[in-house]
């Protein structure tokens, strides 16, 4: 942008100093000219009064004066045939002035002027004048330097004023993309200089005003969730009572899955207080191995009551992607939600871990109707009436780490790839 201001403004100067100061070359080049004509005819007509009245000798010393005094070529031709002054032979335009025609034109190398001086009956003498190139041109070579300095001074005052608006240009608009840069990275406290000049001004203050309304409807998601999680947590609670007050081993399942969802609408809270505030830059990591053997050792139980075989697979060793705990496991309980959900009693499925090349991988397999296909993964999509919010969850946690979901139709059953990248791979 500041490159295209400059060519723009270097273009548009030297066409309007091409349009005064060529014109003013050529004007200044005529009035030289018509100087030295000038004073070169008035030598010659000093000399007129003389040549009818004065005698040939006394006439040549004054001829030789004036020749040599100015830097002119003054020569007198009598009707006796005498020359005084410069010699030079007969030129036509002397040859024209003994018939009474006094004119000038250009010759080689300069002009030539001649008069006639009139006697009483015939033409008694002729006054030539040479004027040089070099006389017709004097101070036309000065006059066009200093023109053309002053037409490179004021081509580079316009480029200097044209760069120092484009910098201001240029900076606002740099600066402009910085705040949307910071406001895309969660900086909601970024705001652009409204001081920009003219519609990036405009845009500065349309950005500003994004921001802010950004700010409030963030503000009031949390405030809502702040409410919604108040509203909740009472019946957990409740449910928590209700399920210490038991003996059996069901208690203690239940008690866990209560605490599961407290968790859960704790981590959902803490992230909506954390949205909108300025990235700590902390990486957030956990091992993917610990926490999918958590959970499916807590669906396990279910799979027993509902009569479902359960192939468990997950690699040696620890398996860390860039996640936290909360959505590694609300991505698992969403893939194992949707086997139960979906798939009738007696219906057998698979769970897989194993470490890919930059990341691992995560298969859940069942031999159920399936689902009716990708487009499933879109939010609120769903291929038995129930939010749709499942599969949207696994995808969302899987492109977080820079991976991805398949989707995979057997016959019959469906085969869920969650492709989940390695630390750093973000």
């Amino acid at each position: 942008m500041r490159r295209r201001v400059l060519l723009l403004v270097a273009a548009t100067t030297l066409l309007v100093l091409v349009a005064f100061l060529v014109p003013l070359a050529v004007l200044v080049k005529n009035v030289a000219t018509d100087r030295a004509v000038q004073n070169a005819t008035v030598q010659a007509q000093a000399l007129t009064s003389l040549v009818a009245t004065t005698p040939a000798d006394v006439l040549g010393v004054t001829v030789a004066q004036v020749d040599a005094a100015t830097g002119y070529d003054v020569t007198v031709f009598l009707a006796d045939g005498t020359r005084l002054g410069t010699p030079v032979r007969r030129t036509p335009l002397v040859e024209l002035a003994w018939r009474g025609r006094s004119q000038s034109a250009e010759v080689t190398g300069g002009r030539e002027i001649v008069f006639a001086v009139d006697g009483p009956s015939r033409v008694i003498g002729v006054i030539r004048t040479f004027v040089p190139q070099v006389e017709l041109a004097r101070g036309v070579t000065r006059a066009w330097l200093l023109l053309a300095g002053l037409g490179v001074a004021l081509l580079v005052v316009s480029l200097v004023v044209a760069d120092r608006l484009a910098r201001r240009l240029v900076r606002s608009a740099i600066d402009l993309a910085a705040v949307s840069h910071r406001l895309g990275r969660g900086e909601l406290s970024a705001r652009a200089d409204v001081s920009a000049p003219e519609e990036l001004g405009v845009m500065a203050r349309a950005l500003n005003g994004l921001a802010g309304r950004i700010t409030d409807l963030l503000r009031e998601e949390r405030e809502t969730i702040a409410d919604l999680s108040h509203r909740v947590r009472t019946p957990l609670t409740t449910l928590r009572m209700e399920a210490e007050s038991l003996s059996s081993s069901d208690a203690e399942r239940i008690a866990a899955g209560v605490e599961a969802v407290n968790r859960a609408v704790t981590d959902v809270i803490q992230q909506a207080r954390r949205r909108g505030a300025e990235p700590s830059g902390v990486a957030v990591s956990v091992d993917a191995a610990e926490v999918v053997r958590e959970r499916v050792a807590f669906w396990s139980v279910l799979a027993e009551d509902t009569d479902r075989e359960l192939t468990v697979d997950i690699g040696p060793g620890a398996l860390p992607v860039p996640l936290s705990k909360v959505d590694l496991e609300a991505c698992v309980d969403a893939l194992l939600g949707n086997v139960f959900a979906h798939t009738p009693n007696g219906t057998a499925f698979a769970v897989r871990l194993t470490a890919r090349p930059g990341g691992a991988t995560l298969v859940v397999a069942d031999a159920g109707p399936g689902l009716p296909g990708p487009a499933v993964l879109r939010r609120g999509v769903s291929g038995s009436g129930s939010s749709g919010l499942g599969l949207d969850i696994v995808r969302r946690a899987a492109e977080q780490t820079g991976g991805e979901v398949r989707l995979e139709p057997g016959s019959p059953g469906l085969t869920v790839f969650v492709e989940l990248g390695a630390l750093g791979a973000r």
